[in-house]
């Protein structure tokens, strides 16, 4: 649905499987309590709300959100959060915020136990949107945040105190994969067009989809098209299965995004001076395309991660296999 949804910018809102209000069902409906359930999620299920996940902060790295620096003290049966956030998607027609904050200020910083997560009712006093970031691809609904004593009730935790390290690497990892999906629409987008382009245009003698150097970037990028459907489907079965799938899903969520500007770029370069133009949807492709390598965590941060799995399963068990997918083969 995602893969297909994503063959245009709308599709996701027709389907009611956009980002960031796709995740947020997903983590509603695996820590939310009944009442929470019935007043948040099943409203953004229908979808006649929308909500945005606010973790992100400028002071910090955004791969670690054990660094973060909002802030929520008890006071009595509420909490009183400050802080600052930035590219939280959607904020600016939310309807409510999961909002991330460090609640335990006894436990070092870095540690895992630290944050927790509070579902937040939009607008409300406090939270302050300071203005829309505007991004290389245009204005996107990414806001900067700003909360100041802000006042959430104790009932408002969702999945508990001290887990919203947890709860934030639950819900990013599907989310990771549905950007998966929506990307390979994109990439397959890119070359239908790829290959279209080629049979028609004539150069030199022949049409390009007989000239050897552009075959080889069809034949690249269907085959890593290919590669990007297998590791998103085992990464899914993985998930359903309920089996640990944190190293397969970040490889696949760093090999897709950075075919996705591979295929787009090959696209552009068949097309010539047209693909760079915006008289084809490329060029804003491109722009979008860009984000992918560093959005729910940087190529760098799931390279080190995956180098980390990889070491680890050679350490335990003497060999890399259970860190290269786990296959019979």
């Amino acid at each position: 649905m995602q893969a297909e949804a994503a063959k245009t910018r709308v599709g996701p809102w027709v389907f009611n499987c956009q980002a960031p209000d796709e995740g947020n069902m997903h983590t509603l409906l695996h820590w939310a309590t009944p009442e929470q359930k019935e007043k948040y999620l099943k409203p953004l299920c229908n979808g006649v709300s929308s909500s945005c996940f606010a973790m992100t902060e400028p002071e910090v790295a955004g791969s670690d959100p054990t660094l973060i620096k909002t802030f929520a003290i008890k006071d009595g049966d509420e909490w009183i959060i400050n802080g600052h956030k930035w590219f939280i998607s959607g904020a600016n027609r939310a309807k409510f915020a999961i909002l991330i904050a460090r609640t335990e200020l006894d436990v070092p910083e870095g540690s895992r136990g630290a944050n927790t997560a509070f579902i937040v009712d939009l607008p409300t006093e406090g939270w302050n949107n300071v203005r829309e970031v505007e991004t290389m691809h245009g204005p996107g609904g990414h806001s900067e945040i700003v909360i100041s004593d802000l006042r959430v009730h104790d009932s408002q935790i969702l999945g508990g105190r001290g887990n919203g390290h947890r709860l934030g690497q639950y819900r990013l990892g599907p989310a990771r994969l549905a950007h998966c999906m929506r990307w390979i629409a994109q990439a397959e987008t890119a070359l239908n067009m790829m290959v279209d382009r080629s049979l028609k245009r004539y150069s030199h003698g022949s049409y390009l989809a007989e000239k050897q150097g552009v075959q080889w970037m069809i034949a690249d990028s269907a085959m890593e098209i290919y590669q990007c459907k297998l590791m998103i489907l085992h990464a899914a079965y993985k998930i359903d299965r309920g089996d640990d799938f944190r190293t397969e899903v970040s490889m696949a969520k760093h090999f897709v995004a950075n075919s996705l500007n591979r295929i787009i770029d090959r696209a552009i370069q068949v097309h010539g001076a047209l693909g760079y133009s915006t008289d084809t949807p490329l060029a804003n492709m491109m722009q979008h395309a860009r984000w992918a390598r560093f959005a729910d965590g940087a190529d760098e941060i799931h390279q080190m991660r995956i180098a980390e799995n990889t070491i680890k399963a050679f350490t335990d068990t003497g060999t890399t296999s259970k860190a290269t997918g786990d296959l019979p083969i």
